[in-house]
């Protein structure tokens, strides 16, 4: 999380931006996060050029020289638009510099022309009207470091969190802890092809990518994973080109040269994907309206087979199945609803999953997760597609605590079960003896069937509870004869103070 001071300067931009006549919150964080990619790919471009002096190399970056398509105004304004010159300028010739050259330099970066970041650059354009606000913002964002990607993850999500209120399509942001959870989870490796077929700001594939960073730094000696890596590895789809825009800059800023994003509603007719990918990350829509004449025809039968269902939530379940090669893997943020839903369309996707394909762990999480967007209570549903089924026994978590309070505040505090859920997710088989009573613990299939499909904790964890002892009624009442009796002193009492203190006067 941010500190105080960051979060500040970071209300404080907000402040400017809507005092001075821009007033929609999503307007707004495009418009930031345009400037945080130029400030980004400067500090890139100076860790690359270090790097290469250091080792007496010759670095040709994305700045070395003008494009061949300047103009004499834009090759005039070349030198300066760099953020380390660019924040010095004086307020006119800043808005100039940045209107007439960077702002169009930067929309052409993704290389080729239909590549994800120019496609949806290409309609993009920069909203700061005011020479003198544009000044305060990037004098505020010059002060903020953004070398450690942390900090540059938890900027964006600070500014996300700045949409107050979910999209028409139920969509709210998913807090980048449990985003890092969930990939830790499931351990991305460099051979993986990862979608998520819902992908905003891209949350879920930035987590993958800097998690292979870590973890397989090896892959970046071999050229076809590297080929892979930035061309064939990450996979998104979104409905709103704001989103795509921001996300295809987050990927390009955490060094995805060119991810696969689209516009498109995945689970439409027009999404023809099957057997393709190998880990899916995702936390879809819940109770989103879609137009049931648009719904691919093979979703909407998995989960109803007399009509056809409208149910985002359960429709990308049976997405992602399709989606996936046998053998792939998933984790899926589900609204509670889906775990224990009655409804045909509810039972019909939980059978799908446990009889035909493996269901592998199910992490009830609290409701104040998604605070302050939604109080909805979600679980994770862990599962791998095979198609012939394969479900032995389900691994259950009741997450109490993920490291913050669970009001609208979401206020740090030490209680978190994250490292618990990872550590105890990838040692199974110190599980089996866990009880019922216990945290976590296992459940079989044969008991969830006889449950009708019900995937609630509750179903199944076991309370302790303690007894309590209560007074007999014979003391109750004694007890309360005897408050009654010194309630009439004290009454006596006062009224003879009273009847003094009339008599004195």
């Amino acid at each position: 999380m941010i500190t105080g001071e960051i979060k500040n300067k970071i209300d404080g931009i907000w402040t400017t931006l809507w005092t001075e006549g821009n007033t929609n919150p999503l307007t707004n964080i495009e418009q930031l996060t345009y400037l945080l990619f130029i400030k980004g790919l400067d500090e890139s471009e100076l860790r690359k050029e270090n790097e290469a002096s250091f080792l007496g190399l010759e670095h040709k970056g994305i700045f070395s020289e003008a494009p061949t398509s300047f103009n004499a105004l834009q090759k005039e304004h070349w030198p300066k638009m760099r953020w380390t010159q660019f924040k010095q300028l004086p307020a006119d010739e800043m808005h100039q510099v940045m209107v007439n050259t960077t702002f169009p330099f930067i929309k052409t970066l993704g290389g080729k022309e239909e590549s994800a970041f120019s496609k949806y650059m290409k309609d993009a354009s920069f909203q700061i009207n005011k020479a003198a606000t544009l000044q305060k913002v990037v004098t505020a964002l010059d002060s903020i470091s953004m070398e450690d990607r942390d900090t540059q993850g938890d900027i964006y999500e600070y500014l996300l969190s700045k949409l107050q209120t979910s999209g028409t399509n139920g969509q709210f942001r998913t807090p980048r802890h449990i985003i890092n959870m969930i990939v830790e989870l499931m351990k991305p490796t460099p051979e993986d092809s990862i979608i998520d077929p819902a992908m905003g700001s891209a949350g879920f594939l930035v987590s993958a990518s800097e998690y292979l960073r870590k973890k397989h730094q090896d892959l970046f000696l071999i050229q076809e994973l590297i080929e892979h890596f930035h061309s064939t590895m990450f996979y998104g789809n979104d409905m709103d080109t704001t989103m795509l825009r921001i996300g295809a800059m987050n990927m390009m800023l955490h060094g995805v040269d060119e991810p696969n994003i689209e516009y498109r509603d995945s689970v439409s007719e027009e999404n023809k994907d099957q057997d393709k990918y190998t880990l899916v990350l995702a936390n879809p829509p819940f109770k989103g309206s879609v137009d049931k004449e648009s719904i691919a025809n093979d979703l909407s039968y998995v989960i109803s087979k007399n009509s056809k269902s409208a149910k985002t939530e359960l429709l990308f379940l049976a997405l992602i199945l399709r989606t996936l090669k046998p053998g792939g893997r998933a984790a899926v943020i589900v609204p509670d609803g889906v775990l224990f839903g009655s409804s045909n369309s509810h039972n019909a996707i939980r059978k799908e999953i446990i009889d035909n394909n493996k269901l592998d762990a199910i992490i009830s999480m609290p409701s104040g997760v998604f605070k302050p967007y939604a109080g909805v209570s979600t679980g994770i549903m862990i599962f791998t597609k095979t198609g012939t089924g394969g479900t032995d026994k389900v691994w259950f978590y009741d997450m109490k605590a993920d490291g913050f309070t669970l009001n609208d505040h979401r206020t740090p505090i030490e209680e978190n079960d994250i490292d618990d859920i990872i550590s105890r997710f990838h040692n199974l088989n110190g599980e089996t003896e866990r009880k019922r009573t216990e945290q976590s613990f296992f459940v079989s299939v044969e008991e969830i069937r006889e449950q009708g499909y019900d995937l609630s904790i509750n179903k199944y964890k076991e309370f302790v509870y303690e007894e309590i002892e209560y007074k007999s009624t014979n003391e109750i009442f004694k007890s309360i004869e005897l408050m009654e009796k010194v309630i009439i002193e004290d009454i006596s009492s006062l009224k003879a103070m009273l009847q003094v203190m009339q008599n004195e006067e």
